[in-house]
């Protein structure tokens, strides 16, 4: 079977047309790549702004704050505890029979 002119030339222009659309997918994947391997290294290598760094501290300050009250809370109950068992205990009455009303 032979191909006339127009289908070969038909046949070149649609396989040019499709080598250029993968050759197009390709670069365009290369590309996103290394754009996000930049931003990657970017994000990894950049210096801590003073913003994040006064939100670090203000939490930081905060943690300390609860910690205390914390501390201070078991200081209290400690105290409570050891005044208990160091206070004189009454004597109950010796069990015996009880009357009961009914």
């Amino acid at each position: 079977m032979r191909l006339g002119e127009p289908a070969i030339v038909m046949l070149g222009m649609s396989m040019f047309a499709c080598v250029t659309y993968t050759v197009k997918i390709i670069a365009n994947a290369v590309v996103k790549h290394r754009e996000a391997d930049r931003r990657i290294a970017e994000l990894s290598s950049a210096p801590v702004s003073d913003v994040r760094l006064a939100r670090l501290e203000s939490a930081v300050d905060a943690i300390a704050i609860e910690v205390e009250r914390i501390s201070e809370g078991q200081r209290f109950t400690t105290r409570l505890l050891s005044e208990q068992t160091q206070a004189p205990r009454m004597s109950l009455p010796a069990p015996g029979k009880f009357d009961t009303p009914h």
